[in-house]
């Protein structure tokens, strides 16, 4: 393997540790679809470099990629900017507050500060959800055409218009039992939607007052990534 091909390879081993946790090598060849013996090869080349940790036979992520994940936000300052705004809002409604990014059709947790839903749902960075949650169809709904989402209903071409023009969205216990969300977008200085601030609350609660709430908060945060 040479080139892209030696990083596409790596890549699919980390994919492949991610998704099992940990495994033996017999496991992460057959996931990531490489022969035994490059895949030999490689995770003892990331086990070196600190990407992964050895731990008899098995294969676990390592505290270089953690260390590294840490230090990745969806734009510059955007953490910094959210933390006051973000931890306000949780303690004002008693929510839980996330920052939620879209990558590969999926709504990514980034950061989180967990409020009175951590029983039922607890909300970690690193967490992912189906683009369909309030925080996906507000960035979906807000970007271009032709995003790689799964499948969207007939019906998403009008709700992403309503969507467009009231500044948020809602998801009313569509993707978890018993939860339901608010999310606005974050905007950078071009206005491109690079986050969304996403409520989240049990199903008894109404959601007036905390879209206003959020919206608020999210234009303090875009004001200071803008």
């Amino acid at each position: 393997m040479q080139g892209r091909g030696v990083l596409d390879g790596a890549f699919a081993l980390l994919d492949a540790v991610e998704q099992a946790g940990e495994a033996r090598l017999s496991a992460l060849a057959a996931d990531s679809g490489l022969p035994k013996s490059t895949a030999r090869r490689l995770l003892e080349q990331l086990v070196e470099l600190g990407a992964l940790e050895r731990s008899g036979g098995l294969f676990r992520m390592g505290s270089r990629m953690f260390r590294l994940g840490m230090g990745w936000q969806p734009s510059p300052g955007i953490l910094a900017g959210a933390r006051g705004p973000v931890h306000e809002l949780a303690r004002a409604t008693g929510a839980t507050v996330a920052l939620f990014v879209l990558r590969e059709g999926r709504t990514i947790a980034v950061t989180a500060v967990p409020g009175e839903l951590e029983p039922l749902l607890p909300v970690r960075a690193g967490m992912t959800f189906p683009w369909t949650t309030a925080a996906g169809k507000v960035l979906v709904a807000g970007a271009p055409s032709g995003l790689p989402v799964d499948g969207p209903p007939g019906a998403w071409r009008r709700e992403a218009a309503t969507i467009r023009d009231a500044g948020f969205a809602v998801d009313h216990q569509e993707v978890v039992d018993g939860v339901c969300c608010v999310a606005v977008p974050l905007r950078d200085r071009t206005a491109a939607a690079v986050a969304a601030l996403c409520v989240l609350v049990d199903s008894t609660r109404p959601l007036p007052a905390l879209t206003d709430a959020a919206i608020r908060a999210g234009r303090a945060i875009s004001a200071t990534i803008g």
